[in-house]
C-alpha cells in the first residue's frame, strides 16, 4: 500500500480520490437516512453502526497494514490523529454550517465513554510497549462497549411514529401498489447506501495511497505521517459524511458518526493492530501531547453538548464552539510541527 508511486500518480490519486468522496458521500448519507426512516432506527444507531464503523474501514486497514510493515508510528498516530481530527475538525465544521442539536444520552455518554477511553490508551502505552494483552483488552471493551450504547439509546430515544407514516391514509398504506412502490424505494435506498460506502472507502484509500507517497517524498517522520496525512485522509469519509449531514439537518448522523468513529478507532483500530504486530516503537509525544489533547476534545463534547440550564432537555452545540474546536486543531497542528519537525 505505502509503496512508490510516480508523482503525477500521487496528485491523480489526491484529486481524484476527493472527487470520488465529496460524489459518495452525498450518496451515502441519503441512502442511510432512507433506511433508517425505513426500518424505524434511531439514526444515531445508524450514523455509529453503518457511518461510523464504515468510514473507519480505511484507518483499519492502513493501521493493520502499518503495523505489518512495522511502522508503528502510522498505526497508532493514524488512530489517535483521526480520533482528534474527528472531534475538533468534523465536528466542529458541522456545527459552523449549522448548530447542531444534540440529545442528553448522546453528550453525555459519548463525553464520558471517549474520555475514559482515551485514559485507558494512556495506562496501557504509559509503560513503553503494548502488547497482545494489551490489544485483546480493547477488543473485548470494543465488544462490549458498542451493544451497551446501542441499548442505552434505544431506551432513552423517543418512539415516535415518523412523520411518513402519520401522512399516510390508512387504506393506500393498504394498497398493493403502495407497498411495492415503498419497497422498491427501501431497495433503492439499500443500493445507494452500499454503492456511496464502497465508493466512499475505496476513494479513501487512492487518497492515502497518493498523500502518503507525496509525504514519504518529503522525508517526515512516521508519526507525522500517521498524525497528519493519514489520519486527516482516512478521516475525509467521515468529513464529507458530516458535513453532508449537517445539511440535511441529521444531527443524530454527525455525533452517531463521531461517537461510533473514535470508538472504533482507540479501541478496534488499535487492538487489531496491535494484535497482529506488538509494538514498543512509538514516540513519546503521543503521551505527552497527543492523548491529553484527545481526552480534553472528548470532555469537551459534554461541556459543549449538554444542555445545564436544563439537563434532561437538548443541548445545542453552536457555532462559537465549532470554532473553537477547529482553533485547538490549528494549534494542535502548529504545536505538532515544531515538535515532530526537525
Amino acid at each position: 500500500m505505502f509503496s512508490d508511486i510516480p508523482f503525477w500518480l500521487s496528485l491523480v490519486f489526491i484529486v481524484g480520490g476527493l472527487l470520488a468522496l465529496v460524489w459518495s458521500s452525498d450518496v451515502f448519507i441519503e441512502g442511510s437516512a432512507s433506511v433508517a426512516r425505513s426500518l424505524g432506527i434511531s439514526p444515531l444507531i445508524i450514523g455509529m453502526v453503518i457511518i461510523g464503523f464504515g468510514t473507519s474501514a480505511p484507518e483499519l486497514c492502513v493501521s493493520v497494514m502499518s503495523g505489518l510493515s512495522h511502522h508503528s508510528g502510522i498505526s497508532l498516530g493514524n488512530a489517535y490523529g483521526s480520533c482528534i481530527f474527528n472531534i475538533a475538525v468534523i465536528l466542529g465544521a458541522a456545527a459552523l454550517i449549522f448548530p447542531m442539536r444534540t440529545r442528553p444520552a448522546s453528550s453525555l455518554l459519548a463525553g464520558l465513554i471517549l474520555t475514559a477511553f482515551t485514559i485507558l490508551s494512556f495506562v496501557l502505552l504509559s509503560d513503553g510497549m503494548c502488547s497482545r494483552m494489551d490489544a485483546g483488552l480493547l477488543l473485548v471493551l470494543f465488544a462490549i462497549t458498542m451493544p451497551f450504547y446501542c441499548w442505552y439509546d434505544n431506551k432513552t430515544n423517543a418512539n415516535n411514529d415518523s412523520l411518513e407514516k402519520n401522512l399516510v391514509p390508512e387504506r393506500i398504506r393498504l394498497d398493493k401498489r403502495y407497498i411495492k412502490i415503498t419497497r422498491l424505494r427501501f431497495y433503492i435506498s439499500i443500493f445507494k447506501l452500499v454503492i456511496g460506502l464502497v465508493v466512499l472507502i475505496g476513494s479513501s484509500h487512492i487518497l492515502v495511497v497518493g498523500a502518503v507517497d507525496l509525504a514519504k517524498f518529503l522525508g517526515v517522520s512516521d508519526l507525522l505521517i500517521g498524525l497528519t496525512i493519514v489520519s486527516i485522509g482516512t478521516s475525509l469519509p467521515e468529513l464529507a459524511s458530516a458535513v453532508q449531514s449537517a445539511r440535511k439537518g441529521e444531527h443524530d448522523f454527525v455525533m452517531g458518526n463521531i461517537i461510533g468513529s473514535n470508538i472504533f478507532n482507540m479501541l478496534a483500530v488499535v487492538g487489531l493492530a496491535v494484535f497482529i504486530t506488538p509494538t514498543a516503537d512509538y514516540s513519546k509525544n503521543i503521551l505527552t501531547r497527543d492523548l491529553p489533547i484527545l481526552a480534553f476534545l472528548s470532555i469537551s463534547i459534554l461541556l459543549f453538548g449538554l444542555n445545564w440550564r436544563k439537563i434532561r432537555e437538548n443541548g445545542i452545540i453552536s457555532r462559537a464552539n465549532g470554532v473553537v474546536w477547529i482553533l485547538i486543531y490549528v494549534a494542535y497542528l502548529i504545536l505538532m510541527f515544531f515538535e515532530e519537525v526537525h
